[in-house]
């Protein structure tokens, strides 16, 4: 049994896209929100015969895929977060490239010599490499309207991604890329009326105008903390808000901090309170993301991005301070 395995966010479901328009296979797929990245410990290591492995933290998944290199079974494994130890293996096919900008759908897309660029693009646009993705719809000669859409498509995937369980999501990843796979050309989706395109857009529009308003947690020359509500909108536009806030403001840091849900409802002071952070890093200074998150607990990401999937309350003003710090 082969086993597709995927982040559940634009830059994931697009790599797997490209590669099964490439060469169908049957497969088991497992996916989750774009935060779930504890992924491969999903696949039964009693069942599988092969593993594709797509978007997610070599990192934070190497002792299942040492469990599944140890049972025998032939992985391939293709990202750009951070890798740590790479496992020495026969059976381990990679191919991982942590430069800030690329992403898993560029790899895929170099590996398939372009056969779906299009789709690649609008990764790139959702994973917010603006320039990479501008680049190769240059170099396929898209015009600025096409590459418009693209944009949109892909922020929209991106953006269906976030939140703290798949009921906070528009549609289940596994069920999104499915769908994605009868769209060869992504601009036969977007000129479809009523698809799924459109929904998302008409989400993503709605979320944003509350994200637009939320209060400014802090505001300095390095970074900018802005803070949002615990609510399914909030876990689901957090993702996109920071990206768009880093698109405005190339030269700066952009936190987005958003609320836990409280696991003592009773408790209404600070001391308890719990976030969800992302860290986007400057534009024009695309480094550390990654590694400045992993210095919390539950941490990790990019050397644009990254994130904190559980902050207490107690640290975020040591996490405010270390990244505007490091890019002071």
């Amino acid at each position: 049994m082969h086993f597709d395995v995927f982040n559940g966010d634009a830059d994931g479901i697009i790599a797997l896209l490209q590669l099964r328009l490439a060469s169908p296979k049957e497969s088991t797929l497992i996916s989750g929100v774009k935060r779930d990245i504890d992924l491969l410990a999903q696949v039964d290591v009693n069942k599988a015969s092969s593993v594709t492995v797509l978007d997610i933290s070599l990192e934070k998944n190497k002792q299942a895929l040492d469990n599944l290199l140890n049972a025998g079974i032939d992985i391939f494994y293709v990202d750009h977060h951070r890798t740590g130890d790479i496992p020495q293996s026969p059976k381990l096919t990679t191919i991982l490239d942590t430069d800030a900008n690329t992403c898993t759908s560029l790899l895929i897309n170099n590996h398939l010599n372009g056969r779906f660029s299009d789709w690649a693009i609008a990764a790139a646009f959702g994973d917010n490499m603006h320039v990479s993705a501008i680049e190769l719809a240059k170099e396929k000669g898209l015009s600025g309207i096409q590459q418009s859409q693209l944009n949109e498509l892909g922020t929209y995937i991106n953006y269906n991604g976030y939140g703290q369980h798949l009921s906070d999501l528009h549609f289940n990843p596994v069920d999104l890329f499915k769908s994605l796979l009868e769209f060869p050309d992504p601009f036969q989706l977007i000129k479809q009326k009523k698809s799924l395109f459109s929904q998302l857009k008409e989400a993503y529009l709605a979320d944003m105008v509350k994200a637009e308003s939320a209060p400014v947690l802090s505001d300095c020359g390095t970074v900018k903390t802005v803070v949002l509500e615990n609510a399914p909108w909030s876990r689901r536009v957090s993702g996109v808000f920071g990206n768009a806030l880093a698109n405005e403001s190339p030269n700066k840091a952009h936190i987005v901090v958003t609320l836990l849900k409280n696991k003592e409802p009773n408790q209404q002071n600070n001391d308890s309170k719990r976030y969800t952070v992302s860290l986007r890093a400057p534009l024009n200074n695309k480094q550390g993301a990654g590694d400045l998150c992993a210095m919390f607990a539950t941490g990790g990401g990019r050397a644009a991005a990254g994130g904190v999937n559980d902050l207490p309350h107690e640290s975020l003003d040591k996490f405010i301070d270390i990244v505007a710090n490091f890019y002071r």
